[in-house]
């Protein structure tokens, strides 16, 4: 049996993608605004097959149409910005388009960095996605470059692998971390955890102090060195399945 392909109103699925209410986009349509497979849809109120291809067929204002489901967003984070919705300062949501905001169901951050820490940060809409990246059983691995204040002393990558630290305020041992030197005070840390402020705590757990944090890989995606800070793009399928490709 071949699977029911939904419909939907325009106005309601353009609402739903933060496009505007369904006023906003009753406007648009009739000002010519909203063009499908070519032609002007002026009636809103229209019911439409939501097929994968939409976005290809559908424009807005004269661009593409966000993909309707599964929005997966690579973010170089900026230091000095938040993974929140709420906070007060710079909010990562503020480099991506305002409609985005009034998806539903929302965009939010797959895991965090915290203010100070820079690189590859993911944001999507998609909950399963989201809850298979960040899912203790799938150990993904994360890749950060610490810029620490002392040089090495030789021991860290011995005590991050052996399975047996305990971070301070804490009582279970972290999982084994690979530690590779890159410079006398510079490493690269990959973790299959993503517990509270865990790279700076393993540093210090070690004398160490982090000055500088920047996450370069998550699982078998790496952060492109031609994404600037505060620069984003949209995944493709082939991006977002190597995540889980170790």
């Amino acid at each position: 049996m071949s699977k029911k392909i939904p419909t939907s109103r325009v106005d309601k699925l353009l609402g739903s993608m933060g496009y505007g209410s369904r006023a906003e986009m009753a406007r648009l349509g009739k000002a010519g605004g909203i063009v499908l497979d070519g032609a002007d849809l002026t009636d809103v109120s229209k019911r439409i097959p939501v097929t994968p291809d939409l976005p290809s067929r559908m424009e807005i204002d004269g661009e593409a149409l966000d993909p309707v489901a599964g929005l997966v967003v690579l973010l170089n984070k900026p230091l000095g910005m938040t993974c929140s919705h709420k906070e007060d300062g710079a909010l990562v949501y503020d480099v991506l388009p305002d409609r985005w905001r009034r998806r539903d169901p929302a965009i939010s951050t797959i895991g965090r960095l915290d203010k100070q820490t820079s690189g590859l940060l993911l944001l999507t809409d998609d909950g399963d996605l989201l809850h298979r990246v960040i899912s203790p059983k799938r150990h993904v691995a994360k890749v950060y470059r610490a810029t620490l204040a002392r040089p090495l002393n030789g021991t860290e990558g011995a005590l991050f692998a052996s399975g047996e630290l305990v971070l301070e305020g804490e009582d279970k041992p972290l999982a084994p971390a690979v530690l590779e030197v890159v410079s006398p005070t510079e490493a690269l840390l990959t973790v299959t955890e993503g517990r509270y402020h865990q790279v700076r705590r393993m540093f210090a757990a070690a004398g160490n102090h982090v000055e500088a944090l920047h996450r370069e890989r998550l699982g078998g995606l790496a952060l492109p060195d031609d994404l600037a800070p505060g620069a984003w793009r949209l995944l493709s399928e082939a991006e977002i399945a190597s995540i889980f490709v170790s």
